[in-house]
């Protein structure tokens, strides 16, 4: 069911969604953590990094914190929540998908926004590992569109407390499409960019270790310089990677639209209606949500921004509001 917005207001000189989206990942600034990462390895023999935060307690509740695209656990928002968690006593994991620790994973296969069965595995790890502490979720963009997959795939049987997604790419195929339209080309220009970098970095590597077959999988793909748009690269790349007919296919199975009323687990959304990503069709209807989800719409913060206070002090309401939301029981 949709909820009426919680106090959020820009920061002043930052009522730009564009501004609230950079801000984040150009200007913030953050101490280090003292984390410790963990390899967890998978049924099919790749593996994810898990980075640990906070208490240290068998029975402290626990949030896995999911990154977006091209970002990793250093992301701003990711430190920047297992920051706010602490802060309460909590503890968090943040999960690196496969590539995004800083060294490339094993197989051609790669992350994308329907990689379900991997968060799959995270909980079924981390759940072995505390089964005294209250487990959540929290998901950023693509990690918000995996982990509401994941909840409506699961429905009943999910074994989080509550869930948190911020910024969510609902529609995959419109949010191609939005994307490649006015200032929001730059940001599809760098995703192109950082993307293709990974291909070519990942080659090298399969390369330089004689893994041939590999190797000759990621050759097939052809050249990727011409690669311009997110329906080039998800149609010449990510389907045939990851087991898809097509783009069409990947899209349409990847999309968590398509699965939010079968999600039986307590869960907030938080969106802005000016998000540069996504075009307002692609937001759900009240009809389609499970009824246990909460649809916060802000008219402005961009994606991923939600940066409240002054250019002198910014402060940040998705740490404020998802530990308080967690915290209080929904």
């Amino acid at each position: 069911m949709p909820s009426l917005p919680v106090s959020f207001r820009p920061a002043i000189g930052l009522s730009n969604p564009h501004l609230q989206t950079l801000w984040g990942p150009l200007w913030r600034k953050l101490p280090a953590l003292p984390r410790k990462r963990e390899r967890l390895w998978l049924a099919d023999g790749d593996f994810l990094d898990l980075d640990w935060h906070g208490p240290q307690r068998i029975d402290a509740p626990l949030v896995l914190v999911l990154h977006g695209l091209t970002g990793s656990s250093d992301s701003p928002y990711v430190k920047g929540l297992q920051q706010a968690l602490q802060a309460v006593d909590w503890a968090s994991v943040a999960v690196n998908w496969r590539g995004c620790s800083g060294e490339p994973n094993l197989l051609p296969r790669s992350y994308h926004s329907g990689s379900s069965e991997d968060l799959a595995e995270v909980i079924a790890h981390v759940r072995a590992r505390r089964p005294l502490a209250a487990l959540y979720a929290v998901g950023y963009s693509l990690g918000g569109n995996i982990l509401l997959k994941y909840l409506g795939e699961s429905a009943a049987a999910s074994e989080l407390q509550a869930a948190v997604a911020v910024s969510v790419p609902f529609r995959l195929d419109q949010c191609a499409d939005r994307i490649g339209r006015g200032f929001s080309k730059v940001y599809q220009a760098h995703f192109m960019r950082e993307m293709t970098a990974y291909v070519q970095l990942k080659q090298r590597h399969f390369q330089a270790h004689g893994q041939h077959e590999g190797l000759a999988q990621l050759q097939r793909l052809g050249p990727l310089g011409k690669l311009k748009t997110f329906w080039d690269f998800d149609g010449k790349v990510t389907a045939p990677l990851n087991g898809f007919a097509d783009v069409h296919d990947y899209y349409r199975r990847a999309s968590s639209r398509y699965y939010l009323g079968q999600n039986r687990t307590p869960t907030l959304i938080i969106h802005a209606h000016d998000d540069p990503f996504v075009c307002t069709q692609s937001l759900p209807t009240a009809d389609e949500l499970a009824p246990q989800t909460h649809l916060e719409l802000h008219a402005q913060g961009g994606h991923v921004g939600f940066v409240e206070g002054s250019l002198r002090n910014p402060r940040y309401y998705l740490e404020r509001r998802i530990p308080q939301w967690l915290t209080n029981g929904q």
